[in-house]
């Protein structure tokens, strides 16, 4: 089994050239890129996020095709649910889930055949069903984000601390371990007593 901690925001909540940094195509040089005649595209996972680009966010937010989503509690209770049955039926072993109102993480193991992709489309398509029925479909005709972050897991025990214990404001938290975990222990400023995942 292959462990993943995967993240994807909710619709509308993080665009290209945001005040807190973004991953996008954007292609230009930055100070200490080596000459090149083709311009170079800052968008690999684990480069350094582009900094605000307040005209590339401008233009993000008229391509919007409905307002961001920003889920609630009765949203994210939901979201959880789903999630689990998600994994189970697909027999995939969930350690640990963090629901905020503008992003969500996972930490997830499953069999090396399964692709990041696939992880990450079946929690947001079965997410989506489920939310659709409930509480009806969004302006935009989306949830989520396209695509996502799916990142493999090294150390297993500083992922879920990071999932369940590191998270602002989370509205919903579990972990295999404990169950359902109470928001108020989650803290961006709290510390792994170890390496990093």
């Amino acid at each position: 089994m292959t462990a993943w901690f995967l993240t994807s925001t909710f619709y509308g909540q993080w665009l290209s050239g945001d005040p807190r940094g973004s991953v996008t195509n954007v292609r230009d040089r930055r100070p200490g890129d080596t000459a090149k005649p083709i311009r170079i595209e800052h968008a690999r996972p684990g480069e350094v996020y582009e900094d605000a680009i307040p005209g590339l966010r401008r233009s993000a937010l008229k391509l919007l095709k409905g307002p961001p989503v920003v889920v609630d509690l009765a949203q994210a209770e939901q979201l959880l649910d789903q999630f689990l049955e998600t994994a189970a039926y697909r027999c995939w072993l969930t350690h640990a889930i963090s629901i905020m109102f503008n992003h969500c993480h996972l930490v997830v193991e499953a069999p090396p055949e399964i692709g990041k992709l696939d992880l990450l489309r079946d929690f947001k398509s079965y997410g989506s069903r489920r939310l659709n029925r409930l509480f009806g479909r969004r302006p935009s005709g989306t949830w989520w984000t396209d695509s996502g972050s799916a990142r493999p897991v090294r150390r297993l025990a500083a992922a879920i601390f990071y999932t369940c214990h590191r998270q602002p404001a989370p509205l919903v938290v579990w972990s295999r371990e404990r169950g359902r975990i109470p928001p108020s222990e989650s803290h961006p400023d709290n510390v792994f007593p170890g390496e990093d995942f």
